[in-house]
Order: structure tokens, then sequence, then C-alpha cells
């Protein structure tokens, strides 16, 4: 299932929250190669992290991670601005319906990454209708570009830095028409089902 936690919501869930970011230590360090921050009880956080984003997370049967990714309003420190402005010709991403996305991460004991992806990306499209945004905007390298293509909801690419698998980009998802059809049949999930986690998380 879906969960949709501010950072200060975490410990309320710590079976959940250990396994996310030793997760994200996983994925980035070990097997991505990045260059991030990674302390004495194996998780990888960064100082976006103490500045209580939404996860967004897929909860396993047994109560730990399976997915997840992060969103923080662009009326604040994010990353595309305080980082990337190369790849925005400078130009300062702010604003209160612009939300950023990071640390897309999927478990290694997840089998079928496939549905967990998707359903991740619908439950972001859920957020972003849920919460009347405009727009999602996140930084990815190629590998991610084809993923979300084949998840069925591409970003529109606006800038990019390097060429070939070393490529750098930005891109904005529009949350005005998501694809829920395709979203839902990717993740194996109606879309009540995915109004409902929503709705649960944030009475409505």
């Amino acid at each position: 299932m879906i969960r949709y936690l501010y950072a200060d919501q975490l410990d309320q869930l710590p079976d959940l929250k250990t396994a996310m970011f030793l997760d994200r230590a996983q994925q980035f360090q070990a097997r991505l190669g990045w260059q991030v921050q990674v302390d004495v009880n194996g998780f990888e956080t960064d100082e976006y992290d103490a500045m209580n984003p939404l996860y967004v997370i897929w909860q396993l049967p047994d109560g730990t991670h399976g997915g997840s990714m992060r969103f923080l309003p662009t009326t604040g420190p994010v990353m595309v601005n305080d980082h990337f402005g190369d790849l925005t010709g400078g130009v300062q991403i702010t604003s209160p319906l612009i939300w950023e996305v990071t640390r897309f991460c999927v478990s290694p004991k997840v089998k079928v990454t496939g549905r967990v992806s998707a359903a991740l990306i619908l439950a972001g499209a859920e957020l972003g209708q849920g919460f009347h945004l405009n727009h999602a905007v996140g930084v990815f390298d190629a590998r991610m570009v084809r993923i979300y293509r084949a998840l069925g909801w591409a970003p529109d690419i606006t800038g990019t830095r390097g060429d070939g698998p070393d490529a750098i980009s930005v891109g904005l998802w529009d949350f005005q028409a998501p694809p829920f059809d395709k979203l839902c049949a990717r993740a194996g999930l109606c879309r009540e089902v995915s109004q409902n986690w929503f709705s649960r998380a944030f009475q409505i």
C-alpha cells in the first residue's frame, strides 16, 4: 500500500523509516555509485530530509519499505535550484504550485519493480491533483528517462547536461491531466484504491 508521510511522522513507523533509508543507501551509494552521505546507521540522508519533506512510500506487507520518493515545495530550498542551476539556464524554479520530487528508490527486496515504480508514480499524480499543483520538477539521469517512458508518464525535459548514459536532465510532470488509466494498469491497481490511500492520509 501507499503511505504519504511527512518526515516528522516517520518515527511512528520505525521499521518503515529504517528500511527506507537503508534501501536508499543500497541503491544510491552501493549500486549506482553516487557521492551521497551514509551515516553510522547505514542511512542515506541529506539536508533536504531535515526540511520535513513529504515522502510517498510503498509499504510492503511486513511493514517495511518497498519503494519511495520525496517531495518538497519549490518555495523553499530544493536540489534543482541549489545544485543544478546549469540545467535551468540559471532560472530559479520557485512556485507554490510546483513541487520537487527526488530520491526515487525501489527496494532490492521487491520482485516486480515495474509495478512498485508505477504505483509510486501514480501516487505522485494523486498528490499533484489532490494538492492542486501545476507541476512536479525533478533532476534525473538517462536511466530514469527510460523508466519513466516505460511506466507511461515521462516528464517534459527542459534541460540536459552530458550525453548518453551520463546525461543528467531536468524535467516537468504536468499535473493537469496525468495518464491515470495507464498508470493504474502498469501498477495493477484500480483508481479507487489509489484515491482512497491519498484521502485517508490527508483526511479529505
